[in-house]
């Protein structure tokens, strides 16, 4: 019996983030997928296994739950809270259930194949859009989220892991599975200018920077990184100068206008600085719940624009910020808590590119969305955390050894 579970553990990881994108439409299989795993993983499960995680940053991870649990126990809310801590406890239990399995190749592997199902299906989902309507076009495209099989934000993040994985696998000598990779970067690349997933994009273009603080030749490459950055800027100033001073007035912006350089996200983070400034309880927090109900009341007041209005009070748009989140609903402890324990991860591993690009990547994603707020958020954190805390010394084959070796 346990042979059998141990053989086919592997294949039902590898499942569950094959069909991760497909999250909308097939929520309980994910779920399901996960029940086999945690009933598997007790009779497949060893020693060694065990050996693999790091202590250091799992305790601190597991700490930082047991304060929200305790925090939302003791303010008396914790039946309310409950609902948004579990979904906070599901990455570190998708680490712990990745144990058992070998190496970390063909999770990686599978990341890259359910970016590229969720770019055919966009792509199919638009021929369809098109045939029925002559009108649609790439500008329609980019406007709209009918044609992507997830949020924009997570198909983004999705093709970002894809793309670093991808580069992960490069290797400067010639090896056959090379095209693959490259081909899988510019395909990712393409499809995050094509749906304008703007905050994928920022992150990249953060992470080609900071590539260049790695491998050999650094002075050359961050001088003319340096250079460009400026000519970036100074052109942006002067050819975009309502990015660097918006004048109009949040309360007045519908939902579908571009004048705020960050959309929707600017009226909605006016309201979380109303609801902080009327908080008096910033130690300890009011309550993730109280923090949902709170901005559905401030979109009521605040919003002009009656579609607007209506679209943010029937999404009941969250904080679309990590850090004000926790803030604002556990209080500064748990902020500080979070925060110690990502510059913690940062420590411990920048040393390497990839993976202070994967730890990097979620704290920036972090600024305009809250992951731990959605399941899919959740099982990709999950995934950079299996990699960051999970030492598996059979994953560093000989091409990944020498792209490592680059890095330092």
């Amino acid at each position: 019996m346990r042979i059998l579970l141990a053989a086919i553990y592997p294949y039902v990881f590898i499942l569950l983030y094959l069909i991760l994108p497909f999250d909308e439409y097939v929520r309980a299989l994910p779920n399901i997928l996960m029940l086999i795993l945690v009933i598997a993983f007790p009779f497949i499960i060893t020693k060694k296994d065990l050996k693999k995680i790091s202590i250091s940053s799992t305790l601190l991870l597991v700490f930082f739950i047991l304060f929200l649990l305790a925090n939302s126990l003791i303010q008396g809310r914790f039946e309310l809270d409950f609902v948004f801590i579990k979904t906070m406890m599901l990455p570190i239990g998708i680490v712990f259930l990745y144990l058992p399995i070998a190496d970390f190749k063909k999770v990686n592997k599978a990341i890259i194949f359910s970016s590229f199902i969720a770019i055919i299906y966009t792509l199919v989902q638009f021929l369809i859009l098109v045939n029925q309507n002559s009108d649609v076009s790439i500008l329609f495209f980019q406007e709209t989220v009918d044609a992507l099989l997830i949020d924009r934000v997570y198909v983004g993040l999705l093709c970002l892991l894809s793309i670093l994985i991808s580069y992960k696998y490069l290797t400067k000598k010639y090896h056959p599975d090379n095209k693959y990779y490259l081909a899988s970067i510019i395909i990712n690349v393409s499809y995050l200018l094509l749906i304008m997933s703007k905050t994928a994009l920022v992150i990249l273009f953060f992470l080609v920077v900071l590539r260049q603080f790695y491998g050999k030749e650094k002075k050359i490459r961050l001088t003319i990184t340096v250079v460009v950055l400026v000519a970036i800027l100074i052109t942006s100033y002067f050819k975009f100068p309502t990015v660097f001073q918006p004048s109009t007035d949040i309360s007045e912006v519908t939902y579908t206008e571009s004048s705020l350089p960050l959309g929707y996200r600017t009226q909605i983070w006016d309201c979380t600085s109303k609801i902080i400034n009327e908080n008096t309880s910033g130690l300890f927090g009011i309550g993730f719940r109280e923090t949902a109900n709170k901005l559905v009341l401030c979109y009521k007041n605040e919003i002009e624009d009656i579609e607007t209005r209506q679209n943010f009070i029937d999404k009941r748009f969250n904080t679309h910020n990590q850090y004000l989140d926790f803030y604002v609903s556990a209080g500064l402890i748990s902020l500080i808590l979070f925060l110690g324990i990502l510059f913690f991860l940062v420590y411990k591993n920048y040393k390497h590119f990839f993976p202070t690009a994967l730890i990097l990547s979620i704290i920036l994603f972090g600024m305009v969305e809250n992951y731990f707020h959605r399941q899919v958020g959740a099982y990709y954190l999950g995934f950079v955390l299996v990699i960051l805390l999970i030492n598996n010394k059979n994953i560093l084959d000989k091409k990944l050894n020498e792209s490592l070796s680059d890095d330092s």
